[in-house]
């Protein structure tokens, strides 16, 4: 009762958040959470240095990887395969209209942290079942067997995991982030065609085959960034979890708020300047005629 009541609280706060413009309130959230810890963690990780436990090579390794991992993060969760789309002319009277040509973007991770959380939902799901029947981590139990090689670091963990991920990459742009179906239909009612590409079954077939081969580097890519964090833990004894779903939540929403407070900036000058015009306006109307 508390699990869902505190989560059904979460979900009416993200919601309020999310009306009132600042920014998608569910991920905020979660954002908050991730940096809250990051103050807790640099600590810990800078005393292991002073005291000895991490020499100073590798302490300095560590944060050049950090800075190297984030802008790859940034470079990836920006990176786009733009679409050459044309439209038709047409002749209306004694003018031609159309004619004209833009890009559809496809982004190479169209799903976002979706495929992560899945994959990490779904691999928490034996330790989880084996705490709530009771069995420790020693019994003989094949629940407790699974869960004792499905730990975190074990390479049937990792692979078991990569394998996830990419499956839920697949899955989820074919789903619900990019239906080729939709966009076809989309772009048949508007006029436009891709250049040698028929409207219609051609064009869902073409769209299929470019984010087919998109996401093979894009789920590459998720993979990656999310078994980072198991082998540096787990082979190099970092002291803190960096890298993964955390990594992708906090680069995302942290992209996403920028581009929104930028949109809200821009329509605020948008406005002001409207009413400077408005203002302008009525000034020259209100001027008595000769």
């Amino acid at each position: 009762i508390t699990l869902v009541g505190g989560t059904m609280f979460l979900m009416w706060l993200g919601e309020q958040i999310t009306s009132r413009g600042i920014g998608n309130g569910i991920s905020l959230i979660i954002f908050v959470g991730i940096i809250a810890e990051l103050p807790a963690a640099l600590a810990q990780f800078l005393t292991q240095g002073r005291t000895g436990a991490l020499s100073p090579g590798v302490i300095i390794g560590i944060m050049v990887m950090m800075v190297a991992v984030i802008a790859f993060v940034v470079f990836m969760e920006r990176a786009l395969r733009k679409i050459h789309i044309q439209y038709p002319k047409r002749q209306v009277g004694m003018k031609i209209y159309g004619g004209e040509s833009s890009n559809l973007p496809v982004k190479i991770n169209p799903s976002g942290v979706i495929p992560p959380i899945f994959a990490s939902s779904l691999l928490l799901l034996p330790a989880t079942v084996t705490s709530f029947t009771g069995q420790s981590a020693d019994a003989t139990g094949w629940l407790a067997y699974v869960a004792a090689y499905m730990g975190r670091g074990q390479p049937l963990h990792l692979v078991v995991m990569a394998v996830l991920i990419v499956f839920f990459t697949y899955f989820y742009t074919a789903n619900v982030a990019f239906k080729s179906d939709d966009v076809a239909d989309n772009l048949k009612r508007q006029g436009g065609f891709i250049p040698g590409i028929r409207p219609g079954q051609k064009t869902v077939e073409y769209l299929d085959y470019v984010v087919t081969r998109i996401l093979v580097l894009g789920s590459a890519y998720l993979a990656a960034v999310c078994l980072l964090p198991e082998i540096l833990i787990t082979r190099l004894s970092i002291p803190f979890y960096f890298g993964g779903t955390s990594l992708l939540i906090v680069v995302s929403v942290t992209m996403d708020t920028i581009t929104q407070v930028q949109s809200h900036m821009l329509a605020h000058q948008y406005e002001g300047l409207i009413e400077k015009s408005r203002l302008r306006s009525k000034g020259r109307g209100s001027k008595p005629r000769r």
